[in-house]
């Protein structure tokens, strides 16, 4: 087993240990000692990041209680090393896991939910509930958790003998065995969790829920914490700010804003339709009869556009009439003919080209991946 030094003071930076072993891994390094202030990766939590004697640590794993430090160069066995870790990235984990556990404890009193499910990495938290929440109850959530942490509770972690354990009502995603570590936050919650926290809730300083989704009859939640929260508060606002100013109008007022502009474009793309379409109809005017299979190409048509003129290029001409317009992934399409010659030429059309779509009577529509040349050969 490795002495985990973490389990004692989650603030400790620095530290000396001696190497137990050290074998090739992959490219890399696997490096045990006797102790050390890395936490490895577990519980949904990423590992610490830092340096042993000048070599990079990597990654930390944990394996039958042997903590495995993964190095970008040897250690030698039996050297006492230093070992120190990437603070700043401990103390964001700690600040994000110990905000989780607040806003779990709460959700669990509120709404009798159960933590399902919890992934810490570098750029994104999320928690998942075995019950369904609306926004208002994960507001109300997120407002209590905050004052949990303006109140700033202590946090405590031990581990208790198997007939205190026995007593406590505590949270766990799952059965453990061994010796189980609690995780108490002062009048608030109190879980069976491994990772390191922070010794007051005042030092996440602040709890964002930032969105959620439903997921397996419950509910994923995405959150932030501490600077974390600050940040990303910091580009909202950034971004809320460059908006007011383009919109002219006050910050709180972009929403109302937001909404007269798109009724502003609907209006005007409701116009730019009526004059496309009459276009359309008057170009459609000046088609000569052909009895030929044609395809005609014209740019910003929507597939009701295109299903108006092909259509409409069929009854006045007969054959198989497609009209084409860009898009995206190469051309989208309709095409219009009597029934059978159409079903005869498309059969032709999707075994020569990369089409997308189907139809059946007299339409037939979708979108074709392939060169405007490519396209014409077909309708020779």
């Amino acid at each position: 087993m490795t002495e985990k030094l973490y389990d004692v003071d989650s603030y400790i930076k620095n530290f000396t240990a001696k190497v137990i072993s050290c074998e090739k891994y992959l490219e890399n390094y696997a490096v045990v000692l006797d102790k050390t202030a890395f936490f490895p990766e577990a519980g949904g939590q990423k590992s610490d990041r830092g340096i042993i004697s000048g070599v990079n640590v990597l990654d930390v794993k944990i394996e039958d209680d042997v903590i495995i430090h993964i190095t970008d160069a040897p250690l030698t066995v039996g050297e006492t090393v230093d070992g120190t870790i990437d603070f700043e990235r401990r103390f964001d984990f700690m600040q994000q896991h110990s905000g989780e556990h607040i806003v779990s404890g709460v959700a669990h009193r509120l709404y009798g939910c159960e933590n399902v499910g919890f992934h810490l990495s570098e750029d994104i938290v999320t928690l998942d509930f075995d019950k369904p929440l609306k926004r208002e109850e994960i507001l109300r959530i997120e407002k209590c958790a905050n004052e949990a942490v303006f109140s700033n509770v202590n946090f405590y972690t031990y581990y208790p003998d198997d007939k205190t354990l026995e007593n406590l009502e505590y949270r766990s995603k799952k059965e453990l065995l061994g010796a189980i570590r609690i995780v108490e936050i002062e009048n608030t919650d109190m879980c069976a969790c491994c990772a390191p926290h922070v010794k007051k809730s005042g030092e996440i300083g602040l709890i964002k829920l930032l969105g959620f989704e439903k997921l397996r009859g419950g509910v994923r939640i995405e959150m932030k914490c501490g600077m974390r929260a600050l940040e990303d508060f910091n580009q909202s606002f950034e971004n809320l700010h460059n908006i007011s100013n383009k919109l002219c109008v006050k910050r709180y007022e972009t929403a109302l804003a937001v909404d007269r502009l798109l009724e502003q474009i609907s209006n005007l793309k409701y116009k730019f339709t009526a004059i496309k379409r009459q276009m359309l109809l008057e170009k459609l005017e000046n088609i000569k009869l052909q009895k030929d299979i044609t395809a005609m190409f014209e740019e910003d048509l929507e597939i009701k556009d295109l299903q108006m003129l092909s259509d409409s290029i069929y009854k006045k001409c007969g054959g198989v009439r497609a009209v084409l317009s860009p898009c995206d992934n190469g051309y989208s399409f309709a095409i219009c003919g009597e029934e059978t010659e159409l079903k005869e030429f498309f059969n032709r059309f999707k075994e020569k080209l990369c089409v997308k779509g189907g139809g059946r009577g007299t339409l037939v529509q979708g979108t074709v991946a392939n060169k405007k040349e490519e396209i014409l050969e077909l309708f020779v």
